[in-house]
């Protein structure tokens, strides 16, 4: 009997390894999102881009506000392009909205500078874009169906060889008793 235990204890394991694996990787998947460099309306910085990355600009500000982004520098022309929808990722406090993505041709170090007209508290930033956040996410709704799946089956299968086996040893014992 203590086989039909450890079946089933390898499959309560998978099932706590899935979970595991999916809350480490959607958490993984968001907190690369977050902006790591920020900065303020007017500031110049310099951004290590790698198309690779797929970065993206992020806002954080209290009201609407109109901006102008602008991209230079880097071994090639980089341009700046709008986002569709509405990413929103939040980080250390503040509520972070995509709204450019930065497609350079190479990897390269670009300067980056933004600003806005109203008199608003405003920071910028920039990490990666939300759409590349879908493959960890993904990648870990597998591990949760999967891994536990796999724990099932192995479940299954100890328990029917266990059962198929006692049932074939009692029936040895019925005809040799």
């Amino acid at each position: 009997m203590w086989w039909l235990a450890a079946a089933w204890g390898v499959f309560v394991a998978c099932c706590v390894a899935g979970v595991l694996l999916f809350g480490g990787s959607v958490a993984g998947g968001v907190a690369n999102l977050a902006p790591t460099r920020t900065f303020a309306s007017g500031e110049t910085i310099t951004v290590p881009v790698d198309p690779a990355q797929k970065p993206g600009v992020y806002i954080a500000s209290d009201t609407r506000v109109t901006y102008d982004c602008s991209i230079t520098g880097g071994s090639g022309q980089a341009r700046l392009a709008r986002t569709t929808g509405s990413q929103k990722v939040t980080a250390g406090g503040a509520v972070w909205e995509q709204f450019l993505v930065i497609n350079a041709p190479a990897k390269g170090d670009y300067q980056l500078t933004c600003t806005n007209q109203e008199q608003a508290a405003v920071r910028y930033g920039v990490g990666r874009d939300a759409f590349s956040a879908v493959g960890g996410i993904t990648g870990g709704l597998a591990a949760l169906i999967l891994v536990p799946a796999a724990g099932l089956l192995v479940a299954i299968g100890g328990t029917i060889t266990v059962l198929v086996r006692r049932s074939g040893a009692r029936k040895r014992l019925a005809v040799g008793g």
